[in-house]
């Protein structure tokens, strides 16, 4: 059974960083996609970042490229979310998720197709806060 467990959220000052993390169970990271996605309060989801770690090939969101590092380590079966520059608009609970790649074969897709595929395959979410 896929379990996807995440943490690191929290409340962080405007220009903080936060590490969030997914630890995954049930399945192998070889064989899936995963991603970070978010949801701001009265807001869309949107997907934050996508990987197939297999290859290391990712997808960013226009609004967090350059701030924003996803990552895995396979040998924990665990995926990271690197988050510098917090912005207030940053504010939302994030989500991790993991998608076969036999659904989804790329990040980018992943990213922005799997959003209506989201709620079958992510985590209970993380609350970040960015406020001074």
């Amino acid at each position: 059974q896929v379990q996807l467990v995440e943490s690191g959220g929290g409340l962080v000052q405007p220009g903080g960083s936060l590490r969030l993390s997914c630890a995954a169970s049930g399945f192998s990271l070889d064989s899936y996609l995963v991603g970070w996605f978010r949801q701001a309060p009265g807001k869309e989801r949107e997907g934050v970042s996508c990987m197939r770690s297999s290859d290391g090939d990712t997808y960013y969101l226009d609004t967090v490229k350059d701030r924003f590092t996803i990552s895995s380590d396979n040998a924990k079966n665990t995926v990271y979310l690197q988050m510098n520059s917090l912005k207030p608009e940053d504010t939302a609970v994030y989500y991790c998720a993991a998608m076969p790649r036999t659904l989804i074969g790329r990040p980018q897709g992943m990213c922005i197709i799997g959003l209506s595929l989201l709620d079958d395959y992510r985590g209970q979410g993380t609350q970040v806060t960015v406020s001074s």
